[in-house]
C-alpha cells in the first residue's frame, strides 16, 4: 500500500448494535476497493476482520480490527468494533483512533441500544457521525420508518444523503441526493438510471438536505431563503463543514452483503468525513501538565498513541498506534512517556485483519503497528525525546462481573496467572486479583460472554483449561457479649511438664482485628509470657467458632492466671490462651458478619422502579436517586450485601436492554440476618465434611 498524506486519510470507526453488519460492511469495502479478491461472509467464518477463532466460532466480533482500503486516491482506515456489550473495550480502542464514526443500523430492526451507545461514544469523543442503514435487501426492510426514527431520536442534524426507491418491498434503485442521480446495482457494480418519480417525498428529502446545508453558514442561509439553487461545490462544502463540526449527521443506505450502494458510502466518506489532518491534532500535555497543541505534519516532532495491543504467545506483542504528529520510521527511537524509557522501534506494519504488510514509515494521521516493544502497552504515548508530550489514554469501562477461576488440572495455577497477565495486556477490561482470605483467583470482566471468551483463550492460547465459579464471600465473625473465662493447659509426660494458666476477658469492640490488652496484677503471669498469650489469641482469632471465618471486633484482656517456675513456657501459655478462646467465644454471643457494598446503578428513568424492586429482593436498602444529565440516566444509590450481587450485572443489562451500568465497592461489615447466617454456617460445615 502506498504512502498517503494526512489530507488523504480518513480514520473511520464502524459502531452500532450487534448483528447490524459492521464486519460485512468492512468486508464489502475491502472487496469493492480491490483489497481482497473475494467477498468473505460471517456465516462462512472467512471475513478479514473476524479472524480470531472465538469470532469465527461465535459469528460475532469480540475485538476491534483494522481494515484499510484505498478509494479514489484516499486511504480509509476502517476500525471494525464489536457490537456485543460485553466487548466494549474494542469500541473504546476504535474510537480512540477514529476521526469519524459510521453508525450501522439494521433497516429491518431500526434503532437499538447499540445505535444510541455508538452515537454517544462518538459524541463523547467529539468525532463526526454518519449513519448507514444496512440490510436494504431484506424483504422486511423499511428505510423511511428507520429514517423517521433517527429524526425523532437525534433531531434535525439527521440529513438524508442516499435514499432507496422501493416497489413491492424491493429496492429498485438508490438515489444520491447530493449528486441527484439514481443507480441500480448488479454484483456490486453501479449503473446510472433515470431518477424515478417519487412525488413529494423526493422533494421533501432534498429540502431537508438544503435546510441542513443552510444552517452551516450565514451566506448559505441567505442564499437558501432567497430561493437560489446551491451549486454542487456549495452543497459538498456546506455538508462537509456541518459534518466536521458535528452539526450534520448524513444518512446513507444499502446492503453490505449484496454490495448495494456501499460505493456511495465510500465516496461520501471522502467528501464529507474529516480528513486526518483536520482531526489528528489533539490537545496533549507536557511533562508539567501544561496543554500543548500538536500540529499534524510529517515535519513536526513525532507523537503517537498506542490504542490497541494484540498478544501472541509465540510472536509476542503487536502494538497498533496512531501517529498524531510527525512521522514514525522503522528503527527510530521514541520515548515511552509512562515508563520514561526509550523504545527502539523495529519493523513497521500496515495491518489488514491478521495480515501484516511491512512499510518503511507511518505518516502523520495514519495508523500502523509495531512488534516487540516489551515495555509498551495500550494507552502509552511514544514521542520524540526532543518534545516530550503525553496524549490522552484510551478510556475503558470498568469490569463489573467477577468469577473465581480454578485450574481443571492440578499444578496449572502458574499458567493461569501468566496467561491472564498476557490477556490483560490485550484487553484492559479484564481484571485479575487473588483473594488472600478465600485463597481464590478472581477474574473480572464486562459480562458472562466476556469471561467465557477469557476462559476459552486461556485454553487455546496458553494451554490451560479452567473452570469459572461464583466467588466465595469473605464473611467475618464477631461477638455481642462480654465474658470472662479460664484457659488452663497442664500436661505431665515425664521430665519437665507443660503448665500455663490464664484468665481472659472477651468483649466487643470497634476494630477490624483482635485487640489485646493485659491488666495482670502482682505477677500472677510473668511479663515475658504476655507475647505468647497474645500470639495464641491472634492465631485462634483467624478462625471463628461459627463457620471458620476470621474473628473481628473482639477485645481480649488478660486479667489473671498462674504459672509454674519449672513447667511453664511460652508454648504452654500460648496453648492456654487458645483454650481460653475456644471456651469463651461460644459464650460471648458469636454472630456472622456479611460484607455490605455501596451500589450506584445508572439506569434509564423508566427502569428505576424495576431496579429498586430488584435491589429490595437482594436485601438491599435504597438510599436515594438523582438524575445524571449527560446520559439522561438516573443514578440509584443503595447498600447491598455483596453475597447477593453475583448476577446483578446480567439482570441490570436485561432490565435496561443494555443501557444501564453500575459501580459497586465494599463499604463495611454488618451482622447477617439469622436465616442467612444459618445457611452460610451449614454450607461451611458441609464443605468441611466433604473435604
Amino acid at each position: 500500500m502506498k504512502q498517503y498524506t494526512a489530507k488523504n486519510i480518513r480514520n473511520v470507526a464502524l459502531v452500532g448494535h450487534a448483528g447490524t453488519g459492521k464486519t460485512s460492511l468492512a468486508e464489502a469495502a475491502l472487496f469493492l476497493s480491490g483489497a481482497t479478491d473475494r467477498l468473505g461472509r460471517i456465516a462462512d467464518g472467512n471475513t478479514v476482520c473476524d479472524f480470531d477463532p472465538e469470532e469465527i466460532r461465535r459469528h460475532a466480533s469480540v475485538s476491534a480490527a483494522l481494515a484499510p482500503v484505498e478509494w479514489r486516491d484516499t486511504k480509509i482506515n476502517f476500525l471494525d468494533t464489536p457490537g456485543l456489550f460485553d466487548f466494549t473495550g474494542g469500541v473504546s480502542e476504535g474510537m480512540r483512533a477514529a476521526g469519524s464514526a459510521v453508525i450501522v443500523i439494521s433497516a429491518k430492526n431500526g434503532i437499538s441500544v447499540g445505535t444510541e451507545k455508538g452515537f454517544r461514544a462518538a459524541a463523547k469523543k467529539g468525532v463526526a457521525k454518519l449513519f448507514f442503514i444496512n440490510e436494504m435487501d431484506n424483504e422486511n426492510a423499511d428505510f423511511y420508518r428507520v429514517f423517521e426514527e433517527l429524526k425523532a431520536t437525534f433531531g434535525p442534524m439527521v440529513c438524508p444523503m442516499v435514499v432507496p426507491y422501493v416497489e413491492e418491498r424491493q429496492v429498485k434503485c438508490y438515489i444520491n441526493l447530493l449528486e441527484y442521480k439514481a443507480y441500480t446495482y448488479a454484483g456490486g457494480k453501479a449503473s446510472e438510471v433515470p431518477i424515478p418519480d417519487m412525488g413529494h417525498r423526493l422533494d421533501g428529502l432534498r429540502t431537508a438536505m438544503y435546510e441542513a446545508v443552510a444552517e452551516t453558514s450565514e451566506e448559505l442561509m441567505e442564499k437558501y431563503f432567497s430561493g437560489e439553487e446551491y451549486t454542487p461545490d456549495e452543497l459538498i462544502l456546506g455538508l462537509a463543514s456541518g459534518v466536521r463540526k458535528g452539526e450534520i449527521a448524513p444518512v446513507f443506505c444499502g446492503s453490505a452483503t449484496e454490495l448495494q450502494a456501499v460505493d456511495q458510502l465510500l465516496s461520501g466518506l471522502i467528501w464529507l468525513a474529516p480528513y486526518a489532518e483536520s482531526v489528528a491534532g489533539e490537545t496533549a500535555v507536557d511533562v508539567n501538565g501544561n496543554p500543548v497543541e500538536l500540529k499534524v505534519s510529517d515535519d513536526a516532532q513525532t507523537a503517537a498513541v498506542v490504542f490497541k495491543t494484540v498478544v501472541d504467545p509465540f510472536v509476542g506483542k503487536l502494538l497498533y498506534f496512531k501517529v498524531v504528529s510527525g512521522r514514525v520510521t522503522a528503527d527510530s527511537a521514541l520515548m515511552n512517556m509512562r515508563t520514561g524509557q526509550m523504545e527502539k522501534l523495529g519493523k513497521l506494519f500496515c495491518v489488514r485483519g491478521k495480515k501484516q504488510e511491512e512499510v518503511p514509515a507511518v505518516c502523520s494521521g495514519d495508523i500502523g503497528a509495531v512488534a516487540k516493544l516489551a515495555g509498551t502497552g495500550t494507552g502509552d504515548t511514544l514521542c520524540a525525546p526532543a518534545r516530550q508530550v503525553v496524549l490522552p489514554r484510551v478510556v475503558f469501562d470498568e469490569p463489573c462481573l467477577s468469577m473465581a477461576v480454578t485450574a481443571k488440572k492440578k499444578g496449572d495455577e502458574e499458567k493461569i496467572v501468566s496467561g491472564l497477565a498476557r490477556l490483560r495486556e490485550e484487553d484492559p477490561t479484564i481484571g485479575f486479583d487473588t483473594d488472600h482470605e478465600t485463597h481464590e483467583m478472581i477474574v473480572s470482566g464486562l459480562g458472562e460472554q466476556h469471561l467465557d471468551v477469557v476462559a476459552s483463550k486461556l485454553k487455546t492460547k496458553f494451554g490451560v483449561e479452567v473452570a469459572l465459579d461464583v466467588p466465595r464471600v469473605p464473611y467475618r465473625e464477631t461477638i455481642r457479649k462480654k465474658v470472662k473465662v479460664q484457659g488452663r493447659h497442664k500436661k505431665q509426660s515425664g521430665g519437665h511438664g507443660q503448665f500455663g494458666d490464664v484468665w481472659v476477658e472477651f468483649e466487643p469492640c470497634d476494630s477490624d482485628e483482635l485487640v489485646f490488652e493485659e491488666t495482670v496484677f502482682g505477677g500472677s503471669v510473668p511479663r515475658n509470657y504476655f507475647p505468647a498469650v497474645e500470639k495464641g489469641l491472634r492465631e485462634s482469632a483467624k478462625r471463628g467458632v461459627l463457620a471458620g471465618f476470621p474473628m473481628v471486633g473482639v477485645k481480649a484482656t488478660l486479667t489473671d492466671g498462674s504459672y509454674h517456675p519449672v513447667d511453664s513456657s511460652e508454648q504452654a501459655f500460648k496453648m492456654a490462651a487458645s483454650l481460653a478462646y475456644k471456651a469463651g467465644i461460644p459464650q460471648a454471643g458469636p454472630v456472622l458478619l456479611e460484607p455490605i457494598g455501596a451500589l450506584k446503578a445508572y439506569v434509564p428513568g423508566d427502569n428505576t422502579g424495576d431496579i429498586m424492586g430488584d435491589i429490595n429482593k437482594r436485601r438491599g436498602r435504597v438510599l436515594g436517586m438523582e438524575p445524571v444529565g449527560e446520559e439522561e440516566l438516573t443514578c440509584v444509590e443503595a447498600e447491598v450485601p455483596m453475597a447477593e450481587m453475583g448476577d446483578f450485572a446480567t439482570v441490570l443489562r436485561s432490565l435496561t436492554q443494555g443501557r444501564g451500568y453500575f459501580r459497586f465497592q465494599f463499604e463495611r461489615y454488618e451482622e447477617a440476618p439469622m436465616n442467612v447466617a444459618q445457611k452460610v454456617i451449614e454450607a461451611c460445615h458441609t464443605d468441611e465434611t466433604e473435604e
